[in-house]
């Protein structure tokens, strides 16, 4: 995944082997792609995108044209379409960041855990952080011991100015 806002080309063709699979996840927003547009065009490729109105717009699929065949995520989980028809298939999910799948995604892990049975440690799914910048330092408490968080000399309080 890139953070490059035209069209780069991080992956090429001869890149690409049978029974591959690719998660194009840096294209989000109109002119962002990474994937050489003949991936997408492979006979044996399959590109299943989140939300086909918005992967066509900021996703890998906006350098296809409009009838370029697409399956959407959703269609895959109820069944409606194959994720992967053979192990010689090159398989694209073109993921843009689609809201509601995230959304989803957080609401089936809170059933879950409250479905689960023992003891589960509880889940802060918006933590105070020490360090704002350091997302992984509530994982080990041992980490942090390691590693403590640096001031960000932006959010320090100002000198005073010693006068000569």
């Amino acid at each position: 995944m890139t953070a490059d806002k035209r069209n780069a080309i991080i992956l090429t063709p001869d890149m690409i082997e049978p029974g591959m699979h690719l998660n194009a996840v840096g294209g989000d927003c109109p002119g962002k792609t990474e994937l050489h547009g003949d991936i997408l065009r492979r006979p044996d490729a399959r590109v299943v995108v989140e939300f086909e109105a918005q992967s066509r717009v900021e996703g890998e699929v906006q350098q296809m044209p409009a009838d370029f065949p697409v399956i959407e995520f959703s269609d895959v989980l109820a069944g409606r379409a194959t994720g992967r028809a053979g192990g010689d298939e090159v398989t694209i999910f073109d993921s843009v960041g689609f809201a509601l799948e995230d959304f989803s995604a957080l609401r089936f892990l809170h059933r879950q855990h409250l479905q689960s049975k023992g003891d589960r440690a509880a889940i802060d799914l918006v933590p105070q952080l020490a360090n704002p910048k350091d997302l992984f330092g509530l994982l080990d408490g041992c980490a942090a011991a390691r590693h403590p968080p640096r001031a960000d000399p932006r959010m320090m309080p100002a000198r005073p100015r010693r006068r000569a």
